[in-house]
C-alpha cells in the first residue's frame, strides 16, 4: 500500500531540516510509484551506498570527421548511437561530428560536447574537462558571407536566445572574408581544406573573449557552393567534402584560445530532390546549420590543464574515461591513440566493424589491443557488461576459456625480485 499525500509530505518535505531541498523528481518518484517507506528508504540507502563507492562509469564515442563513415558520416546520423549510449553509461564524451544535425539536436545532460582537438589532448592527459551549466556563446560571421545570408544566420541566433534562452551576447563580422577551400586528399580519401585568411578568424575570436568574456565560440563560414561531391553526399554516399575543413577552423580556434568551439558552414539551400538519403535529411531542412551547434555549445564543458589523478573538484580527465568506441577502421588519430596507449587506467577499446570509413588504420596493424564488435548493437552491450563488473565474454558461447597457469620463474633471486618491485 502506498503512503497518502500528507505522510509524503511530511517524510519528503520540500526543504529538509538543513534548509537544503529535496530533489523535486525523488518526490515525483515516490508518489509515482506509490512506493511504502521502507521500500523508499532502502533504494534511497543503495542509492546513497552506489554514489559513495562506484565512480560514474564513463565511455569516450568517436567517429571521425570527413572520412566517410558509414553511420556518422552525414548528418548526424550517430546521433542515435549517442543517444543510446547515454541511457547505459553515467556520462558520454563525444564531439560535434557525431553530435551535430544540422537543424536537428537532441539534448543529453549526460553526454559532454567536446571539439576533436579537445578531445585528442584530453586522451592525452594534457586537458581536463569541466562540466557546467551555461556558457555565453559568441558568434563569428565570416566577411565572406552575402548580406542574406548573414541575416538568416542572425535570426537563427535570435530564435535561440528567444525560443531556447541561450546566452548568445554578440556577433563579430571577421576583418576580411576567410575564403574557405576545400578538397579531398587524393592520398587517403578524407576531406580536407583551408581558409587563406586564418588570423583574421583569430582576431575575431580574440575580440569576443577579450571584450565580451565569452566561455564559447560559434563560427559560420562561407563555404564554396560548387557540387563537387554532394549529391553523391546527398544520396548517402561517399565522403563529407565540407567536413575536414570544419575541423580544420574549429581546431584553430581550440588550440589558440582554449575553449570550446564548433563551426556551422554558410550555403545557399540546395534544389530540392526526391533522392536524398534519410542520412542527409536533416541538412536539407532550413536555410542553416547552426541550431546544433549553438545548442551544443551552451553547455560544452570548458578545457583546463590536467593534473595527475582523477576527476576532482568537478573535473574529467582521461583516467576516468572507462571504455572508447570507434570505427574499427580509424583506430590512428591522435585521440584514439593515446586511450589506446595509456599506461594507467587503460580503457577498454571497442572497434566497430560495420561502420567503414576510407581510412585503413585497423588495431591489428596499429598494435591495439581492442574488443571487436559487428556493430553499435553489440558495443553497447559490450558497454553495459562492462558497467555492471561483467567480462563481456563471458555473455558469449565459448566465450570462457580454462583458467591459465602462470609459472614462477626460479632464476630470479630475492633481491633481483625485490629491485623489481619497488621499482615500479
Amino acid at each position: 500500500m502506498g503512503m497518502p499525500p500528507s505522510i509524503l509530505v511530511a517524510l519528503y518535505p520540500e526543504s529538509s531540516s538543513s534548509g537544503q531541498p529535496t530533489p523535486l523528481f525523488f518526490r515525483c518518484f515516490v508518489q509515482s510509484q506509490r512506493l511504502t517507506k521502507d521500500a523508499v528508504m532502502g533504494q534511497l540507502f543503495i542509492t546513497l551506498l552506489r554514489l559513495q563507492f562506484q565512480r560514474p562509469y564513463t565511455t569516450v564515442l568517436i567517429v571521425p570527421t570527413g572520412v566517410g563513415a558509414s553511420i556518422g558520416g552525414f548528418a548526424g546520423d550517430a546521433l542515435p548511437v549517442a543517444r543510446t549510449l547515454a541511457s547505459v553509461a553515467d556520462c558520454v564524451i563525444s564531439h560535434p561530428n557525431v553530435l551535430n544535425a544540422a537543424m536537428l539536436y537532441w539534448p543529453m545532460p549526460s553526454v559532454l560536447y567536446v571539439e576533436g582537438y579537445a578531445l585528442d589532448r584530453f586522451a592525452e592527459g594534457l586537458w581536463a574537462l569541466q562540466p557546467v551549466h551555461q556558457n555565453k556563446i559568441g558568434l563569428v560571421f565570416d566577411a565572406g558571407m552575402e548580406e542574406e545570408l548573414r541575416l538568416r544566420h542572425l535570426q537563427v541566433a535570435d530564435a535561440a536566445r528567444a525560443s531556447l534562452g541561450l546566452p548568445i551576447v554578440e556577433y563579430v563580422v571577421t576583418d576580411s572574408p576567410l575564403k574557405v577551400e576545400k578538397w579531398v586528399d587524393p592520398n587517403c580519401g578524407k576531406s580536407t581544406g583551408r581558409i587563406q585568411h586564418p588570423d583574421s578568424l583569430l582576431r575575431a575570436v580574440h575580440a569576443l573573449v577579450s571584450k565580451s568574456k565569452v566561455n564559447a565560440v560559434a563560427v559560420v563560414g562561407r563555404f564554396p557552393d560548387d557540387d563537387e561531391g554532394m549529391e553523391d553526399y546527398r544520396q548517402g554516399k561517399g565522403v563529407d567534402t565540407l567536413a575536414g575543413v570544419e575541423a580544420i577552423i574549429s581546431h584553430l580556434v581550440v588550440r589558440e584560445f582554449q575553449i570550446p568551439c564548433a563551426h556551422a558552414p554558410a550555403l545557399w539551400p540546395d534544389s530540392l530532390s526526391s533522392s536524398v538519403s534519410p542520412r542527409s535529411a536533416a541538412e536539407e531542412i532550413g536555410y542553416t546549420f547552426l541550431p546544433c551547434v549553438l545548442a551544443g555549445l551552451s553547455t560544452a564543458p570548458r578545457y583546463a590543464m590536467a593534473t595527475s589523478g582523477s576527476s576532482t573538484g568537478g573535473y574529467i580527465v582521461a583516467g576516468d574515461v572507462d571504455s572508447v568506441i570507434l570505427p574499427a577502421d580509424a583506430c590512428g588519430g591522435d585521440g584514439a591513440l593515446a586511450f589506446a596507449r595509456s599506461k594507467n587506467s587503460k580503457p577498454l577499446i571497442i572497434t566497430v566493424q560495420e561502420n567503414e570509413t576510407v581510412l585503413n588504420d585497423t588495431p591489428h596493424k596499429l598494435g591495439i589491443k581492442a574488443m571487436k564488435v559487428h556493430n553499435y548493437w553489440e558495443a553497447v552491450g559490450v558497454v553495459a557488461a562492462h558497467k555492471a563488473g561483467i567480462n563481456p565474454e563471458a555473455l558469449r558461447r565459448g566465450g570462457i576459456d580454462n583458467i591459465r597457469c602462470h609459472s614462477v620463474a626460479s632464476s630470479v633471486s630475492s633481491s633481483q625480485l625485490y629491485d623489481q618491485v619497488y621499482s615500479l
